[in-house]
Parts: C-alpha cells; sequence; structure tokens
C-alpha cells in the first residue's frame, strides 16, 4: 500500500497526480499559515489546560510553531503541493520537530474547524486594516474640504449642470460614503469575530475541550453555539465581499468624476505626472489611469461577491469542499480593495489640483441659477409653480437670443413680472446661489462649515 499523506489506511492507493494537483489548495492558502499557527497554539494551550495532554507536551507544541513561524518569516519553510493545504504542512512539519507529540495536535480539532478559525483570524486582522484605509482617505478629503468650503463647481443631475456647489459639500458627499462604509465593516467585524474552533468536522468532540478558553486566547468574542453552523458558516465572508463591493461602488463613482473632471472638456482638475501615464504613440495625451484602474478594478470584487454567492446558495450543511472556493475570493478582494484605497488616497492628496480660475468661469456661464429666480419670485408673494412656469420662458427666451440670466437688463426682468427688483442680480450670482441654501445639509457655506467640524468630531470620537 503507498503511504499516504492525510489520509487513513482506509483508501489502498494515493491520488492520481492530477487529482492531487487539483485538489490542493497550498498554493493560496500559504496566506493563512501565519494564522493558521496562532490558532493552532491556542489550540495547544486548551489541550494542556484540560488535560488532554500534559503541560509538558503542550509546551513542546507551542515551542515547535513558533519554531515553524519563525522559519517561515526567515523563509526557510516553503511547502509544496505534496503537502496539499497549509494545515497539513504545519501539522507534518510540527510532527518533524518534535516527534509524536505534533501527532497529538489535531486531538479534538477537525481541519473543517479549523480553516474557519484561521479565515476569520485573517479576515478579521484585514478588515482592522481597511478601515484604517478608510480613516486615512476621510482625512485627505477632510483636508481638501477644509482648503475648498468657498469655491464653487457646477453640481449635476443626470450629468446635465444643475445648481452650484461648495466644493467641499462635493468632497464631503464622499466623506459620508465611507463613513457608512467603515462603520458597515465595524458591524461585520463583530460577526467575523466568532469562534467555531472545537465544532470538529461538524458534530462537535468526545474530549472534554474548552472552546471558551480558546476564544477568550484568541481574541474573540463568542463562540458558535452550532457545531454544524459553525464549520459550514460563510455568511461573514459573503458581507465582508457585500461591504468591499460597497466600497469599490463609492471609488469608482469617485474615479468617474475625477475622469471626467481631468477631461478637456471639463477641465476642473490638473493631474500631476506622479500620478498619471501618457500614451505610446501620441505625446501630448496624460490619461487618468489610477482611477480608470479603480473604476475596473470594481468589477472584479462585484465577481467574487456573485461566486460566493453561487458557491454557498446550494450546498447541504455541513462542510463541502467546495467552500475550498472562498479563501481566493477572500483574499483578492482583501488586496483589491486595500491597493484602491491607497491608490485614491495617494491621487486625491497629491495628484491632482483643481484648477480654480476654470471652476469659477464654470458655474458662471450656464442657467443653473434658474431656480434661484423661481425662489426670488416665491419670497415675493408669487406662487412657486407659477414662478416655476414664468422662469422656463425666460430661459427659453434668454437661449434664443443667446444671453444668460445675469445679462438680461432690469427693464427686461420687469417685463417679465414687475416683482423683479436690482436685487435679482445678487440673489442669481453663483456665490450667493451657493451660500443661500443653508438648510440643514444644504451647500451653503455655513452648513459645510458646519458639516466639516461634525466629520471632524466624528473622526476622534470613533
Amino acid at each position: 500500500m503507498t503511504e499516504q499523506t492525510t489520509w487513513s489506511q482506509r483508501f489502498e492507493s494515493a491520488l492520481h497526480p492530477a487529482i492531487a494537483y487539483f485538489n490542493a489548495s497550498i498554493g493560496f492558502d500559504i496566506e493563512l499559515i501565519e494564522y493558521d499557527i496562532t490558532g493552532s497554539v491556542a489550540h495547544a494551550k486548551m489541550l494542556a489546560h484540560t488535560g488532554i495532554i500534559s503541560p509538558q507536551e503542550g509546551e513542546k507544541l507551542v515551542a515547535g510553531l513558533e519554531q515553524i513561524r519563525t522559519e517561515y518569516r526567515e523563509g526557510k519553510f516553503n511547502p509544496g503541493i505534496d503537502a496539499e493545504d497549509v494545515h497539513f504542512a504545519v501539522e507534518r512539519r510540527l510532527t518533524e520537530i518534535t516527534g509524536d507529540i505534533g501527532k497529538k495536535l489535531h486531538t479534538a480539532r477537525s481541519r473543517n474547524d479549523q480553516v474557519g478559525t484561521d479565515t476569520r483570524l485573517y479576515l478579521r486582522e484585514q478588515i482592522s486594516q481597511i478601515r484604517h484605509q478608510l480613516r486615512e482617505f476621510q482625512s485627505v478629503l477632510l483636508s481638501l474640504a477644509q482648503a475648498n468650503v468657498e469655491t464653487l463647481i457646477p453640481g449635476y443631475t443626470h450629468l446635465q449642470r444643475a445648481q452650484p456647489l461648495s466644493l467641499a459639500h462635493h468632497l464631503l458627499a464622499y466623506f459620508e460614503m465611507l463613513q457608512r462604509d467603515w462603520e458597515r465593516l465595524g458591524e461585520i467585524y463583530q460577526r467575523v469575530n466568532i469562534s467555531p474552533l472545537g465544532s470538529g468536522a461538524l458534530a462537535g468532540t468526545t474530549f472534554p475541550i474548552d472552546r471558551h478558553y480558546t476564544a477568550s486566547l484568541l481574541e474573540f468574542g463568542g463562540v458558535y453555539s452550532n457545531s454544524l453552523d459553525g464549520v459550514s458558516d460563510r455568511d461573514f465572508a459573503i458581507e465582508f465581499l457585500c461591504a468591499a463591493s460597497l466600497i469599490m461602488v463609492h471609488l469608482s463613482r469617485l474615479s468617474e468624476e475625477v475622469i471626467l473632471w481631468a477631461s478637456q472638456e471639463f477641465g476642473f482638475v490638473t493631474l500631476k505626472d506622479s500620478c498619471s501615464t501618457g500614451s505610446s504613440i501620441m505625446p501630448q495625451k496624460k490619461n487618468p489611469d489610477v482611477p480608470e484602474l479603480v473604476r475596473g478594478k470594481t468589477g472584479r470584487v462585484f465577481g467574487h461577491l456573485q461566486a460566493m454567492l453561487v458557491l454557498m446558495k446550494g450546498l447541504p450543511l455541513a462542510y463541502n469542499k467546495d467552500l475550498q472556493e472562498d479563501k481566493e475570493a477572500l483574499f483578492d478582494s482583501v488586496k483589491t480593495v486595500s491597493a484602491c484605497l491607497e491608490a485614491m488616497t495617494i491621487l486625491l492628496r497629491e495628484g491632482m489640483e483643481f484648477k480654480q480660475q476654470r471652476l469659477a468661469e464654470a458655474v458662471a456661464e450656464d442657467f443653473s441659477n434658474a431656480t434661484d429666480v423661481a425662489d426670488y419670485l416665491a419670497t415675493k408673494g408669487v406662487p412657486f409653480r407659477e414662478a416655476y412656469n414664468l422662469v422656463g420662458k425666460v430661459v427659453k427666451t434668454s437661449l434664443q437670443s443667446d444671453k444668460l440670466l445675469k445679462d438680461l437688463s432690469l427693464e427686461e426682468w420687469k417685463e417679465l413680472h414687475p416683482a423683479f427688483e436690482e436685487d435679482i442680480y445678487n440673489a442669481i450670482a453663483p456665490r450667493q446661489v451657493v451660500a443661500a441654501r443653508n438648510s440643514y445639509g444644504g451647500t451653503g457655506f455655513e452648513q459645510v462649515r458646519l458639516a466639516l467640524q461634525n466629520a471632524r468630531d466624528r473622526m476622534i470620537r470613533e
């Protein structure tokens, strides 16, 4: 009989080489090695704590595991395809170091609850890191907003000029999106931070283990109360991918705006050389590669979410080999979100510059102050719907005569309605149009400054 690696002597022959390669996950789950060692250290300590193994055996297991950690960090431990997965690779090396004592590590544990534990330890740490990156990005947005409270930018609906805005107000909209992302990940963290260790393969174990002890050592907030659920649950991974997808939605929307703003047609921003590239054939080009890549990578994260949902939808309880497919989706999504957050933070912090003169010209060359004419008449007692219809006619005739509202004479205004006075010109000036929108959450400068302070307070408080 050919000697097996992971399996018992129930098998009479080794795997076909192609099937062994197909079955193996060591090529990607090596990412979990330090988390696997950390979980195994806690498990070894629990085995000794409960008397399942002796204290001396527990100490030798822990020392051996820490030796493997050191070897891996120093590049001396590089398991190959014959190890199948990271869990067996660590256990095999531990047995080489400690002898038969190493074979006791897997007592009262299955790879099913082991991989679930490792994945949660990994994701818990990655969530904390991504939340930190979100905070960094928010800080950059706040700095930009602080410097541009009274900078005006055209606001759009349907990608048509709508009303002028404070640029700070526009930037703070993304701050709020990222704040929801930060909060959402915090909520998901709580559901990631539950220990499945001790669930066994699916039914628990006959050994007198202490699941709460290992959970405490690993700083989990609790333990799964059902062993079947403990080994088969991947809701936490799907939730993370949902949150990751929303982060990418927000980054992609901002990317799209930066791409538009940097175009010659808009001309609102200049991209610096440090964050843009050229064309291989057109020497005049400066391309917005960073936001384009972020926009493109968004679909990649969406795909991982869809793959995980499809993966889980038909799985019977408890563990199935299909669940091996969860890791690459998680690993790649974490790396993609992290890289995109870093790139966009650099882009906004030091890779682009708003063109103040062009922005000032932009808000003065359209009819985005038309609503303010209607509001002006409404304050003079004219019913708003009547005022609305009147201003529509004004815009129509002004377009026909190639004039803007600011170009109409007072006599022309009075011909339209006797309620118009000299103060109409101030009412429709872009700066006044923005300043006047002082309702809570609006773009008025006073409200924007309050929003900035509120955002800073939340960053400190939370």
